[in-house]
């Protein structure tokens, strides 16, 4: 899913510092794909417990680009080579999905309340950088 769009919260974004940035969009992506990462693991297979405890919320540097404006989540498995295998099944059992149901039940949700976790995340990180700036001038 790309976003695009939130001119006013890029524009915020781009008077941080590009690490502080890409931090604040971090945040915000995992706050947001969690509720997915629960329910995966909700509805994955119970006798694959390494599967189960595998899944998670991770953010990736996009290689080919490092702008302010982009970050790469995820929500899913880590590298458990059964994790397709249950989702799509094999000739030897079903499919037993729980990845893309996951993904299809949480998906509109995404959306919803986006900006407000940009400005709330922003708010704090500018807090943050208030409180450093003037700790470094205290100590001259």
């Amino acid at each position: 899913m790309k976003i695009e769009g939130l001119r006013e919260v890029n524009d915020a974004l781009g008077q941080l510092p590009k690490a502080t940035g890409r931090n604040v969009m971090r945040r915000v992506a995992v706050r947001r794909l969690q509720p997915i990462a629960d329910d995966m693991k909700a509805h994955a297979p119970i006798h694959l417990s390494e599967l189960r405890e595998s899944i998670t919320v991770t953010t990736k540097k996009p290689k080919s680009r490092r702008k302010v404006s982009e970050v790469e989540a995820y929500a899913g498995p880590g590298r458990q080579p059964q994790a397709h295998l249950q989702e799509f099944g094999t000739s030897q059992h079903g499919p037993q999905p729980f990845a893309r149901p996951a993904w299809d039940r949480g998906k509109h949700d995404l959306p919803s309340g986006l900006a407000a976790d940009f400005w709330d995340e922003i708010k704090k990180a500018a807090d943050r950088l208030a409180r450093k700036t003037a700790r470094l001038a205290a100590k001259g």
